[in-house]
């Protein structure tokens, strides 16, 4: 049977054909339904309203710093001095008075060095004194040829100086004593 044949033995057997437009007069005769009419989804959306609300605060700056000191521990076991040196102040002063330079330097040498290097801090103490702030924590350090174990490594106790620059956390100064 053809296709028109089809549709005629459809039609002509008395089986209502509807049309879209039949059918869009008919979705136009509804009621529209109002789903803040109910208390439940009325509930809902406000909820949803103050969990989008929250999520635009800003983080606490103790979070804020633990997360920076993260990302240059990150940065350096993807050996990339670059993006350790970003989260360091354009003044910082570290051991035997350092600069920043200078540290960008030794980062580098580190990552030349070291075919993998790896960071790990133990419990970090934080203090926040309004802009700036203290973090205290014990780093082991390894470095090697990316090998199964490190050949190289050592332990220190650092204290890391911090201040707010331009809305983000830069380290100001640092000092370390191997362990």
């Amino acid at each position: 049977m053809r296709l028109h044949q089809f549709c005629h033995a459809v039609v002509g057997a008395g089986v209502p054909v509807r049309s879209i437009p039949l059918r869009m007069e008919k979705s136009k005769s509804m009621a529209p339904i109002n789903l803040f009419s109910r208390p439940l989804a009325r509930g809902l959306a406000l909820c949803t309203l103050l969990l989008l609300a929250a999520g635009c605060t800003r983080e606490p700056p103790e979070e804020q710093l633990r997360n920076t000191l993260g990302q240059m521990q990150q940065a350096l076991e993807e050996r990339a001095p670059a993006r350790f040196i970003e989260h360091v102040s354009g003044d910082f002063v570290g051991n035997g008075g350092i600069d920043r330079d200078a540290l960008q330097q030794m980062v580098r040498a580190q990552v030349l060095a070291n075919q993998r290097v790896g960071l790990a801090f133990g419990p970090a103490e934080v203090e926040v004194q309004g802009s700036s702030a203290t973090i205290r924590f014990s780093a082991l350090a390894t470095g090697g040829s990316g090998r199964f174990l490190p050949e190289r490594g050592g332990a220190w106790d650092v204290t890391t100086g911090w201040r707010v620059e331009g809305g983000d956390w830069r380290l100001l100064h640092a000092s370390w004593e191997r362990r």
